[in-house]
């Protein structure tokens, strides 16, 4: 790794100091470590040589030279879904060796089976490749090193619960989901666990994260809103639904016991909004007061609302339902290594190592201070960064995240800027435009590179 990189990335063992740095002390030192990647990329990676080719970029100097090289989100999962239908899993290779710096091509993809197989030979031949669980119609494949791995685990150690409480190997850890999968949820609770977990005292969800189940509820899917499904298709789908769906809560009340049962302690406590109002729940039915938790616990909690009943208020009820506890908060995304804590004003700060930038809607053009800011300080974007921390892959990305900055010197917390609102949503969910104008030449290029 390149000096001014792994010193930009190594200041996260101090994040007070990490977390409060001057803009105007921070960004050279970025541009410089950016340009020192691209500089190693672009040996490396066509599809990012290709970027800087169209654009007419041959080095970094100004954060404008860095927005066109930066990949659409969609990118990591622009393989034809033929190669997955049809088991073609040397032709999925062929498109993971195209945003890959490692060689994929010799990984061996004979006898596999689907895609939980087709990630276990990835691993077993050391590419770490994370798979997003495919909700919104097709997976995201991510390709890291073991040593992306152990920064990221580092990154983690100092951010989880920053600036309210600091990582040890104490606590009694609840993780409401699988720790077993192929999944960056997953792997956050398995660096969890070895950042705060007491030895043996790991609790979670018993079934693995099976991103195959989830590949082929979306083609069912599919195939009912077309009407190609068949009676007998929707009938054993729905009925191993149910049976998974009762496995899952009955899994889920008997951590729901336990949590109460370790409610006294300063346990480290994560889930959904909806299991979070399980537990509330099962509080009451034990006769469980609000307000009954250890004052060090750590709890957090979000997402997991889509297509649940649950009421207005639910947020207000499992805050006085847990109390004075410590809650934290974060903003990341599976394409992201590093990140952001919420401080206590309710704002996301960005580590040393973590290129923040915003782009207007279509992602073409920066938003800046000078030009774009209201009487506030603030503009309202897409989210885009270069994370400085991947090496198996090109960090740069456009995200699909509507977000307003904040390029004020100084958070209301008293740490400098810019920060992040917390006010962040999905372009595609708020009715937005969600095409990026980069979106269609990568993919063009990309289907011509597996000739597809």
């Amino acid at each position: 790794m390149t000096p001014t990189r792994q010193a930009l990335l190594d200041r996260i063992t101090d994040p007070d100091r990490a977390y409060d740095t001057p803009e105007a002390e921070l960004r050279p030192l970025q541009l410089a470590a950016a340009q020192e990647l691209f500089a190693e990329r672009i040996t490396q990676i066509p599809l990012l040589k290709q970027r800087a080719a169209d654009a007419g970029i041959d080095a970094i100097r100004t954060p404008d030279d860095l927005l066109p090289l930066l990949f659409a989100h969609t990118v990591y999962k622009s393989y034809p879904q033929s190669f997955v239908d049809q088991g073609r899993w040397d032709r999925l290779l062929q498109w993971l060796q195209t945003l890959s710096v490692a060689d994929v091509s010799r990984v061996e993809v004979r006898g596999v089976t689907d895609v939980d197989d087709f990630l276990e030979r990835l691993w077993a031949a050391g590419h770490g490749v994370l798979a997003s669980s495919g909700s919104g119609g097709k997976c995201s494949f991510l390709n890291h090193t073991p040593g992306d791995r152990e920064l990221k685990a580092r990154h983690f150690k100092h951010t989880t619960a920053w600036p309210l409480a600091r990582s040890a190997p104490d606590r009694a850890l609840f993780w409401l989901g699988p720790i077993k999968g192929f999944n960056s949820a997953v792997e956050s609770a398995q660096i969890n666990r070895v950042n705060w977990g007491r030895p043996g005292a790991m609790h979670a969800l018993g079934s693995p994260l099976r991103i195959g189940e989830v590949n082929r509820a979306i083609a069912l899917r599919k195939r009912i809103a077309d009407g190609s499904a068949t009676p007998g298709e929707i009938a054993a789908a729905e009925a191993d639904a149910a049976a998974k769906a009762e496995q899952g809560r009955a899994e889920l009340l008997a951590l729901a016991d336990l949590i109460l049962d370790h409610r006294h302690e300063p346990i480290m406590l994560s889930g959904l909004w909806a299991q979070h109002m399980t537990i509330l729940q099962r509080a009451r039915e034990r006769g469980i007061p609000d307000g009954d938790f250890h004052r060090e616990a750590i709890v957090m909690a979000g997402g997991g609302v889509k297509g649940i009943a649950l009421p207005p208020d639910y947020k207000e009820q499992v805050d006085r339902f847990y109390g004075a506890v410590i809650r934290p908060g974060a903003y990341g995304m599976t394409e992201l290594a590093q990140m952001m804590p919420r401080c206590e004003a309710g704002r996301y700060h960005r580590a040393p190592g973590l290129v923040w930038l915003v782009s207007d809607e279509r992602g073409e053009r920066l938003l800046t201070a000078e030009h774009d800011a209201d009487a506030n300080g603030q503009a309202t974007g897409r989210f885009a960064f270069l994370d400085l921390l991947h090496e198996g892959r090109w960090g740069g990305l456009i995200s699909g995240d509507k977000v307003t900055i904040d390029f004020n010197e100084r958070c209301p917390c008293g740490r400098h800027g810019p920060t992040l609102l917390d006010t962040i949503s999905r372009y595609a969910a708020s009715g937005g435009d969600d095409n990026i104008g980069c979106a269609g030449t990568i993919d063009a290029y990309i289907r011509g590179a597996v000739g597809a």
